[in-house]
């Protein structure tokens, strides 16, 4: 039974992941996530992805410790160790991961449960989180299992939330409520129960009636604040400036506004 659905709307695609019945991703999970994703990148009627679970008070509950346990038992039986001062390549994860952080248009998570782990680590991989209230908790708990939040959890927790934070959180294995959550920064908004994916739609049709040429320049520049530095930023940015106020687009619309005296919020 497939895990990944896709459901579009005008110009809004919904991805719901469903892995009953307690829904814990695995490596299913992933590869289904994989091609929907490499589908909704390449898809240019889509303009905004909203991504939520399938089970009821469940987004993605973590990464299954049943795999986990037998991928540990599997490479030591096959004698695999690790050097830490030799890296690992890429894993599909990781691709899944990175590319909802690079495609060209909004990602948000709808998150209607408990988002923990790897779950937790997907919506970090989101662009806008938005989190429903209810009896359900979020963050990276891993090391009370001897290991850590490995699919980024370390690496973007501490550019959200600051160091401190993140050491508090991490090293204790910590796991917040959704209003918690909120009041640290991990999730963008605070939705009425039952409420967080008709939340996310209004925001990704918000996001999807914009430019998206000049969303996708914006979401490129920001998420690239990690990588370049602040002069490599700066000269792609009034790089990517003028290429859109050369547009056909950014000219009528300046037009528009100029012809009539409009607020540029009415723009």
């Amino acid at each position: 039974m497939p895990q990944v659905a896709i459901e579009r709307s005008g110009h809004v695609a919904t991805v719901t992941i469903t892995n009953p019945p307690r829904g814990y991703m695995d490596a299913a999970t992933v590869a289904e996530l994989d091609a929907a994703t490499a589908a909704l990148e390449a898809d240019d009627t889509v303009r905004a992805v909203v991504i939520t679970g399938g089970l009821p008070g469940v987004f993605i509950r973590h990464y299954s410790v049943v795999e986990l346990e037998g991928l540990a038992r599997s490479l030591r039986e096959r004698g695999v160790t690790v050097d830490p001062a030799r890296t690992l390549p890429e894993r599909d994860i990781d691709r899944v991961f990175g590319r909802l952080e690079s495609m060209p248009k909004p990602v948000i998570a709808a998150i209607n449960g408990f988002a923990m782990g790897g779950g937790f680590e997907l919506a970090l991989a989101c662009d806008l989180r938005v989190a429903e209230e209810g009896p359900y908790e979020l963050g990276l708990p891993e090391v009370r299992l001897g290991i850590l939040p490995g699919a980024g959890g370390t690496q973007k927790l501490p550019a959200l939330v600051g160091v401190a934070r993140a050491l508090e959180l991490i090293l204790r294995g910590r796991t917040v409520s959704p209003a918690e959550a909120a009041a640290l920064g991990l999730v963008h908004e605070l939705a009425p129960a039952g409420r967080a994916l008709e939340r996310a739609h209004e925001l990704a049709a918000e996001m999807a009636a914009l430019p998206p040429r000049a969303l996708a320049h914006c979401k490129r520049l920001i998420r690239g604040t990690h990588t370049m530095t602040r002069a490599e930023g700066l000269a792609l940015e009034r790089t990517l400036f003028l290429d859109l106020l050369l547009s056909d687009d950014a000219l009528e619309r300046m037009t528009r506004m100029n012809a009539d005296d409009r607020d540029i919020r009415d723009a």
